[in-house]
């Protein structure tokens, strides 16, 4: 439905929902099942051991380019976004994602799983990255945006919540290959729901950004990616950010979230209770990663960003042992505590984003700070699995996680890189 901007439509307009959370709502469906997509590969990793006879650090590297793929493309959707609108690039996305997943079910020969779970893939979800969430609050939300923004990020962890365990079962039940038919058929379901309902911007349908005030000043034209990049390699900010994003990465998506229901099937802890411990995570970054979007709106991302990664240090630090120990209720409370700090980074990290380089420029300059992020779950997705096959466990993976996630809580503590005007950052 297209809206005018009169008056009387402006004023009709305030009896409804406002389309910004139609818009929200659109975006949490992809991120939701693009989440549930990135996260299916933790429980193929042992089945494809048995079936063809791969090593686990094999597995791992299709999972590795994924990820990288995932966040290098992130600043180039954004400028894709930014040209061709959300609603044709992200259906475009998601119908690419679709496609590989289907695709990856008839697999049956290396180069076939680097190729379709590793490119194809990548580069579909890279599409409907956590760009997308960050774009969406900034163009779309005047007010509410840290609680947008934390929900949107929340969706990574529903995701991986809904499917998860249903796919845990489908696996032990039917195979990995029903599994990989079923989740892509949801993408591509999505793909058409992203087509009939997203907007581009609130000027397409004649609305401003939800809560606008008209005393907002009108925003520069945004940057194109490489562009961004130049500005932002030359400010302390940016380094930090991608820095300690790199060890968010590395310690989410590419460690834990890759690795830990091998590590727990290591344990002797079946696979659909491991999965449904992931799923655990995802219930409490609901409400970890949600409730960080209310915190960023009302204390400094700083103070909130040191303290997210030494409690994530300290957990860590403990969960070789509690694998050691089994199935235990310390497992469970880890799985609790863990989910609680699992992507509550976000919220944080695009307002100082936004802060330093502006509203106009939120999109792209995140990309490559999120591009940091999945190097860094790219590497730990390999380098873990590698650690596994090379030296039989995970210890060492899981204890050099905790001490870079301390070194991310210091840096934060420090005031390294502490931000000055908008204007010196873009000087």
């Amino acid at each position: 439905m297209i809206h005018d901007s009169s008056p009387n439509s402006r004023k009709e307009a305030k009896t409804r929902i406002h389309y910004a959370w139609v818009v929200a709502a659109v975006t949490f469906v992809i991120l939701l099942v693009s989440a549930g997509v990135r996260s299916t590969p933790s429980l193929f990793m042992v089945p494809m051991e048995k079936e063809f006879g791969w090593s686990r650090a094999f597995i791992s590297s299709a999972v590795a380019v994924n990820l990288l793929l995932y966040g290098l493309i992130g600043p180039f959707a954004a400028g894709l976004i930014n040209r061709w609108g959300m609603r044709r690039a992200c259906s475009g996305a998601a119908a690419l994602v679709a496609t590989g997943v289907l695709l990856a079910s008839r697999l049956s020969a290396p180069w076939q799983l680097i190729a379709l779970w590793g490119f194809v893939v990548g580069i579909g979800t890279g599409g409907t990255s956590m760009v997308l969430a960050a774009i969406v609050s900034s163009k779309w939300f005047h007010l509410r945006r840290g609680v947008v923004l934390g929900a949107l990020s929340a969706a990574n962890a529903t995701g991986q919540l809904i499917f998860l365990p249903v796919l845990a079962r489908m696996v032990e039940g039917l195979g990995w290959r029903s599994a990989c038919i079923a989740i892509g058929a949801v993408m591509a379901l999505v793909a058409v729901v992203v087509r009939i309902f997203m907007r581009d911007s609130p000027e397409e349908i004649g609305l401003h950004a939800y809560g606008w005030t008209g005393h907002t000043a009108a925003a520069a034209p945004a940057m194109k990616p490489f562009e961004a990049l130049a500005a932002a390699i030359r400010r302390r900010e940016f380094w930090l950010l991608a820095g300690t994003f790199f060890i968010c990465g590395a310690s989410t998506n590419g460690l834990v979230g890759t690795h830990l229901i091998p590590a727990c099937h290591d344990s002797g802890i079946p696979e659909v209770r491991a999965a449904g411990l992931l799923a655990l995570m995802g219930i409490f970054d609901i409400v970890g990663t949600t409730g960080s979007g209310w915190l960023t709106d009302r204390f400094s991302p700083r103070v909130l960003l040191a303290v997210y990664y030494g409690l994530r240090g300290l957990s860590l630090a403990a969960l070789p042992s509690l694998l050691a120990a089994g199935d235990t209720p310390q497992l469970t409370l880890f799985g609790v505590f863990y989910g609680l700090d699992w992507i509550a980074t976000v919220p944080p990290t695009v307002r100082l984003t936004g802060d330093a380089f502006g509203k106009e420029n939120t999109g792209v300059i995140y990309g490559w700070i999120g591009a940091a992020h999945q190097v860094g779950a790219s590497l730990a997705a390999f380098g873990a699995g590698s650690v596994r096959t090379f030296m039989g466990d995970y210890r060492i993976a899981f204890l050099a996680a905790s001490a870079l996630c301390l070194m991310a809580s210091v840096a934060f503590m420090s005031g390294v890189g502490k931000p000055v005007t908008r204007e010196a950052a873009l000087a």
